[in-house]
């Protein structure tokens, strides 16, 4: 037994001399590591010797290494700022889920790095249930749902926050979005994706309860909020819904209609949304009206370029007046009008972009308030830098010579906000994103710099179209090219497919059926030398039109009516009145050749007739920026067109050509006058004048909604009655203006509800009027397509002489259509129209309804 012991004693002993050993020679040997180790806790710099990647799937280690900046061989101080920077950098990647940065090894003032990553999911398929097919496709687009997209949590997200939003705008106030991720069998740490929509049904409001209002009735309340409608089946344009933003901003709305009515110390005291059993919402409010003010003394303090009366004529409120805080707010400054004529914008337009004008209630005396005006000027400032951005195939040059901000000049708001309007109507801009940017703004020096940035959208059209018209099939092909380039024509870098930049515009037409052809084309640069606004305008057009015959149903080759033209223009924008006008003048001259065309507007079928003519056009256009949806301006043109007065300078008697006997046929030995013959003579070089008027008026009514009032008058007139009316140049009222097969010098009027050219004789009238009411509202403004719906009302007539002219006696109508506007096409639409009364005057029943489209055109 003593021998086991003392074994196992000795067993013992040499273990714990092992063990006391091993320690001894770990601590003498780490002592040198950890010296390192304290060096590298404390911080120190290290040569960069080796890095290594580690978790990777997708990705390269060297793409890692060069996102993250790193190079063998650099200095990097460790541990410091530069971990986290370039941690920072790879997480702004958005690529991984978790990034860690370790020290593998440190040999003297060598390290090597290893980066752990752990690599985001991938979007392998997703699918979307709950909703219909149709609307799939745009919340993939607005989520940018796209294969190969990293599923972090926050796109998770931000993807179900958002269509439970979109859909809760929409009234779907309970929807629900489930979203589920399954790997992908390819593996490779993709995943697809499940998205499963619950809209549930609209939320919609069953009714509204008002109390303590006793001065203003409950139902001009509910009118006031125009975004939280009660159900009701009978309006179909504005559904009944709950969006808490649109209801916050109703309220506010009540708030401002009681300020309007004079009572300053309105509110609402609280307002209770209440669920029912049936899905439907009760909203509640308790008002508190209180008193009815008026406007006191009103007291201009600060003001030293403007007199107290200078600023009382813009502010328009004078004492008694029935308390208005919303007016007062527009005529200090009205935020809903860059243009407005407040006092805010009075300082501002003058150079005084520091100033600041405030209205404060300074006592309130049983019914009446005083208030001050107070004012604070500021230095004058001036335009520094002026610059523009986003534009690519625009040319500078283009649109600096539109900017009506010029550097040095003094301060203008109202420049700003021209120069706005102008850059929208030269069509090569998103007229809804023209955002001017100010910057270095510096009141100590007074100046301002401004960048107006710019998206481009296509200033070039294409027509290709085919269709059913005038007996046969009508094809057109149609090119338009309103940002070209004349002078790059033969640079052959210039073709992006076309060379354009230059602001000018180019267009080429050919359209024919079996019953006519027809080409044009023309040209004009807005800018004549590049220094004044001179537009040089030119143009060519060449159209033959075959007679049909009853026999065959066919087009007669051999009887045809051809009609070539020139023209040249130069137009001018005028300073006075106002730099809106804009003075046009063009020389044109048309060729007209009958060969045996007989129809019931001429009486002669075989010659020549020829026309030389002098226009003159005033004009004045001040619509706001947009110029597919204007929401405010006006447009007007007045023009006079002239021939010279042949029958003057001939002195030939046109009264007695009946007697002459170049002029007479004889049938049965009786000599007649050949009315052919007296006709081609008359109208061989035409003679007449021509007066029409145009005007527009665009009003905006709330939001986007607008009214376009617009009244056109034409006549068509004579020098020498023995003359009589040329058979060309005529009108031709009704339906959607479009009957262009009808190439005799003709003008197509057009006036919904009524078929094409119904509303005048049958050898066209001399004289017309038409007034037109429309109501538009936008649907979408967007660059690759503007939507507007419309509703019109019309009127309008052609006469025969000014006897029978009466605008009272107009042929009514009324409907409703859409307009779409895209740049590649231009304008496209449709309306339905109804038309009150009949074409024929001893018919009492109405039209009825017609359909008509609309192609690069506008009513």
């Amino acid at each position: 037994m003593e021998k086991q012991v003392n074994k196992l004693n000795n067993i013992t002993g040499k273990k714990v001399s092992i063990k006391l050993i091993i320690i001894l020679l770990f601590y003498f040997c780490s002592l040198n590591i950890y010296s390192q180790v304290e060096d590298f806790i404390s911080g120190k710099e290290y040569i960069l010797d080796s890095i290594s990647i580690k978790g990777l799937k997708n990705f390269s280690d060297q793409t890692v290494i060069s996102y993250s900046g790193l190079k063998l061989g650099q200095k990097i101080f460790l541990p410091g700022e530069e971990t986290g920077l370039i941690i920072k950098k790879l997480w702004k990647l958005e690529l991984f889920s978790d990034i860690n940065f370790y020290a593998t090894r440190v040999e003297g003032n060598k390290i090597s790095i290893e980066i752990e990553i752990k690599e985001l999911p991938t979007l392998s398929n997703v699918k979307i249930q709950g909703i219909k097919k149709n609307k799939i496709q745009s919340i993939k687009d607005d989520t940018n749902l796209k294969p190969g997209k990293k599923l972090s949590e926050s796109f998770l997200t931000n993807t179900k926050n958002y269509i439970i939003s979109k859909y809760q705008k929409e009234g779907y106030l309970n929807t629900k979005v489930y979203l589920d991720t399954k790997p992908d069998s390819i593996g490779n740490n993709r995943f697809n994706l499940l998205i499963n929509i619950d809209r549930g049904n609209r939320v919609k409001i069953n009714s509204f309860e008002f109390e303590g209002n006793e001065k203003i009735k409950s139902y001009r309340l509910r009118k006031k909020m125009k975004n939280t409608k009660l159900k009701n089946v009978l309006r179909f344009w504005k559904k009944s819904k709950f969006i808490e933003e649109d209801y916050l901003d109703d309220l506010e709305k009540i708030i401002d209609y009681y300020k309007e009515k004079g009572y300053r110390d309105a509110r609402i005291l609280s307002d209770t949304v209440i669920v029912n059993r049936n899905n439907t919402l009760k909203i509640k409010m308790d008002l508190e009206e209180g008193n009815q003010y008026r406007f006191g003394d009103i007291k201009f303090l600060g003001n030293s370029a403007y007199t107290d009366n200078q600023l009382q004529r813009v502010l328009g409120i004078n004492k008694g007046e029935v308390y208005n805080g919303v007016l007062l707010r527009k005529r200090i400054a009205d935020e809903t009008k860059p243009d407005g004529e407040d006092i805010t914008n009075l300082y501002q337009n003058n150079g005084y972009l520091f100033s600041n004008i405030n209205a404060v209630e300074v006592s309130a005396e049983n019914d009446t308030i005083n208030f001050e005006i107070r004012v604070t000027e500021g230095k004058l400032a001036n335009f520094n830098k002026i610059s523009v951005a986003g534009n690519e195939r625009t040319n500078d040059h283009v649109i600096y010579r539109e900017l009506r901000t010029k550097p040095g000049e003094l301060y203008s708001k109202d420049k700003v906000v021209r120069t706005v309007r102008e850059l929208g109507q030269l069509g090569f801009f998103d007229a809804e994103n023209i955002k001017p940017d100010f910057k270095n703004v510096n009141p100590n020096e007074g100046t301002v710099d401004i960048e107006f940035g710019l998206e481009e959208t296509s200033g070039s059209q294409i027509e290709l179209q085919g269709g059913y018209g005038g007996g046969g099939f009508i094809g057109t092909l149609g090119l338009s090219f309103g940002n070209f380039s004349m002078r790059n024509l033969f640079n052959k870098e210039a073709y992006t497919p076309i060379p354009a930049g230059d602001g000018q515009s180019l267009s080429l037409r050919l359209q024919a059926s079996q019953f006519y052809t027809t080409t044009s084309f023309s040209f004009s640069e807005p800018w004549l030398g590049g220094r004044q606004p001179v537009q040089l305008s030119t143009s060519l057009s060449r159209t033959t039109q075959y007679r049909y015959d009853y026999f065959t149903g066919r087009a007669d080759k051999s009887q045809f009516f051809e009609i070539s033209s020139i023209s040249f223009g130069l137009a001018r924008r005028l300073r006075a009145p106002d730099d809106y006008f804009t003075l046009s003048q063009s020389i044109s001259y048309q060729y007209y050749n009958l060969n045996n065309y007989y129809t019931g507007l001429f009486t002669f079928g075989d010659g020549e007739s020829n026309n030389i003519a002098y226009t003159i056009a005033l004009s004045r256009n001040n619509t706001y920026t947009n110029p597919v949806f204007p929401l405010g301006g006006s447009t007007f043109t007045i023009s006079a067109k002239f021939t010279p007065p042949f029958s003057l300078i001939s002195g030939k008697d046109y009264s007695n050509l009946g007697e002459l006997k170049e002029f007479q046929t004889v049938i049965n030995g009786v000599p007649v006058p050949d009315n052919a013959l007296i006709d081609q003579e008359k109208f061989k070089w035409l003679e007449f004048y021509k007066i029409k008027f145009s005007g527009a008026w665009y009003t905006n009514i709330f939001d986007k909604l607008v009214l376009k009032t617009q009244a056109d008058f034409g006549f068509l007139g004579t020098y020498n009655k023995d003359r009589g009316e040329i058979p060309f140049e005529r009108f031709y009222l009704g339906g959607d203006g479009m009957m262009n097969y009808s190439l005799d010098g003709r003008e197509n009027i057009a006036l919904r509800g009524y078929e094409n050219q119904s509303l005048s004789s049958n050898n066209g009238s001399l004289l017309y009027n038409k007034f037109t009411f429309e109501l538009r509202y936008p649907i979408s403004l967007k660059p690759a397509a503007s939507i507007y719906a419309l509703s019109f009302l019309e009127s309008g007539k052609g006469y025969d002489n000014f006897k029978d002219f009466n605008p009272f006696n107009s042929k009514r109508s009324g409907g409703f259509g859409v307009r779409i506007f895209m740049p590649a096409f231009g304008l496209l639409g449709i309306d339905f129209g109804y038309g009150f009364d009949n074409p024929n005057d001893l018919i009492t029943s109405p039209n009825g309804w017609e359909t008509h489209f609309i192609i690069g055109q506008q009513f």
